[in-house]
């Protein structure tokens, strides 16, 4: 397993490298900002599938929802940005809240950026995995096995370090911006010589019809809500900034404006070309690849296109492998969350946390059968609300901040934090019976356990707390009785007496005979060789060892009068794997049953076969 271990994730790095483990800006837009910029490639097609609702001749309402997405994406992005500065040490919404706006509500926040994590991992592998085979219709039987494989890739080259995976993953993610690019200016290109030949605003439906039905009105506001998936990442680079190099947040900072100019660019461009083509969103097609197919033609340019849109969604899950560790180590040392999450690996990266998105990413990705639309109502609910929390949490600070108030920042702010609350509440509603339901169960019970969580290493500790007079009672050396269970005199029994001297001088050896013509041979073997032990011998008519076993030293822990009992077991150490079935069993029983026990010990004496 080590070697396995080795040759998978590279050998051990030490502590003091973790200082060059950070990105230059180039890299970190790949690693931090590809869940953004990969939801191009499905954000316009949840806009329109919403839409077709209404009919095709409401699609040219894509444009003006577009807009309203990117005025949304530039309030949003201010804010953060003024979050990296002010919150340098990462955490994003999190951090925030818990500095500015109390435990529970930073609670919220960890649990909807936790849930958003998972499911961009199961909804970008979706859409990569639907992107290959829009090109090659054949894999369609294997997209579950497909995605979960690539889920475990990304996480073996995550494991392997964030150097290691940010190198990979920067050339797709430049490569598919440069096609994206390049696909918007010739395809508008195409549509200034040959005229928009789409949908407009006044084909078949006018504006005052549209306004005037309810329903209407709600299919607009739940397409609306189904682009703001656009959105999902652009916190990220707020929960990494430590990964950057110094100056870490103006790196950050710098970075993240990047990252939404191209994003608004991108969604933008590719909103007018469905639109300014009249492409409409098929079952086994996607909109982007029809656009690609329609600029690029049928050749070799269309199939590498569709290549780098499944290689920069399948890499988009880097954000969240990047992002899901660092949240979960800040609240895992607040106590969150299990104390192991905030331990570093043998890479310098948090492997538990890495584990941990995988296995949940994977779950989800099965439990939905790969279906990017199935899972694309649960996304945005988490991510507005963290958006919510997290302006909420800055408002507070820069109100209080002693330097004085920057009334144009509040105002900046408090209106994005507004707009994205309201946007919150739209997709609550909207997609409430499509699955926003879930997320709506989930994030209490999150962090419900998370409350858990905390109120017991808060009860451990106080447990575990050494006051003076307790440490002079625990100062007193009390030798222990030592029980050696044994079924004959060997090598094993041998070293078991050896140690057990070594740490005290009441020992007693056990054991269960099912034939009672048994004892005096075994008597007389033992007394050769240990006459100043006592050996206890138990007939058992039912033919059972841990029963007798569990009774003779619960009585022998109740006779100790405070001095621990430590029962010795041995433990052969094979040479074979499959050897390990054939020995140890009764041990490893017993040790289950014994570590229950309050005044047990269990020692383990290991002994090592050469065979």
């Amino acid at each position: 397993m080590a070697s396995l271990k080795r040759l998978l994730i590279g050998k051990p790095m030490e502590t003091k490298r973790l200082k060059h483990e950070k990105l230059p800006k180039w890299k970190a837009l790949a690693v931090f900002s590809s869940d953004a910029l990969s939801s191009v490639a499905y954000a316009t097609e949840e806009i329109l599938l919403v839409l077709a609702l209404l009919g095709t001749s409401v699609f040219f309402y894509s444009l003006p929802i577009a807009v309203a997405i990117l005025v949304l994406l530039l309030l949003v992005t201010l804010s953060y940005r003024q979050i990296i500065y002010a919150f340098p040490s990462g955490g994003g919404a999190y951090v925030v809240a818990r500095d500015h706006l109390g435990t529970k509500i930073s609670l919220v926040a960890g649990a909807a950026l936790m849930i958003d994590y998972i499911l961009t991992v199961a909804v970008s592998i979706s859409s990569g995995v639907a992107a290959l085979t829009s090109a090659f219709p054949g894999l369609l039987p294997w997209k579950v096995e497909l995605a979960v494989a690539l889920v475990l890739l990304l996480m073996v080259l995550n494991l392997r370090g964030i150097t290691e995976s940010a190198t990979v993953f920067a050339y797709p993610t430049y490569v598919f911006i440069g096609f994206v690019l390049v696909m918007i200016a010739v395809g508008g290109w195409q549509l200034w010589q040959e005229g928009w030949h789409g949908f407009t605003m006044h084909e078949h439906a006018s504006t005052a019809h549209m306004f005037a039905s309810g329903y209407s009105l709600f299919i607009l506001l739940r397409a609306f809500s189904s682009g703001c998936s656009a959105m999902t990442g652009v916190e990220a680079i707020s929960n990494g900034v430590p990964a950057f190099r110094p100056d870490s947040s103006k790196n950050a900072a710098i970075t993240m404006g990047w990252m939404s100019t191209l994003l608004g660019v991108m969604f933008l461009g590719i909103t007018v070309l469905a639109a300014g083509f009249g492409v409409t969103p098929t079952e086994h097609q996607t909109v982007i690849s029809q656009i690609g197919r329609h600029v690029f033609g049928n050749g070799l340019l269309f199939y590498l296109f569709q290549l780098a849109t499944m290689v920069i969604l399948v890499l988009a899950a880097n954000t969240s492998f990047a992002g899901f560790p660092q949240l979960t180590s800040i609240m895992a040392k607040d106590g969150f969350l299990p104390r192991s999450l905030a331990a570093r690996g043998d890479r310098l990266v948090f492997s538990n946390g890495i584990i941990l998105l995988s296995v949940l990413a994977i779950a989800l990705i099965i439990a939905f059968h790969a279906k990017t639309h199935s899972l694309i109502p649960l996304y945005a609910v988490g991510v507005f609300l963290s958006f919510t929390i997290g302006q909420s949490g800055l408002i507070k600070k820069l109100w209080n901040r002693e330097e004085g108030r920057k009334f144009g920042v509040l105002l900046t702010v408090g209106t994005g934090a507004v707009v994205t609350g309201i946007v919150t509440l739209v997709t609550m509603i909207a997609k409430f019976t499509q699955g926003a339901w879930i997320v709506i169960v989930a994030i209490p019970l999150f962090v419900w356990m998370f409350i858990r969580i905390h109120e017991h290493y808060k009860k451990l500790g106080e447990q575990l707390r050494l006051d003076e007079r307790e440490w002079q009672q625990r100062g007193k050396l009390l030798k222990p009785k030592v029980i050696i269970p044994i079924s004959g005199v060997s090598k094993v029994v041998a070293q078991s007496v050896q140690y057990a001297r070594s740490i005290s001088d009441d020992i007693t050896a056990l054991s269960i005979i099912f034939d009672e013509k048994d004892e005096q041979k075994l008597r007389q073997k033992w007394e050769k060789f240990y006459p100043d032990i006592p050996l206890e011998v138990i007939y058992s008519p039912y033919r059972t060892i841990l029963s007798p076993l569990l009774e003779y030293i619960t009585k022998a822990e109740k006779e100790a009068d405070r001095a621990p009992v430590t029962v010795l077991l041995p433990q052969f150490i094979v040479k074979k794997w499959w050897h390990t079935f054939l020995h140890n069993q009764t041990a490893i029983i017993l040790r289950f049953f014994l570590i229950m026990k309050k005044d047990v010990v269990i020692a383990t004496l290991p002994y090592h076969l050469r065979e």
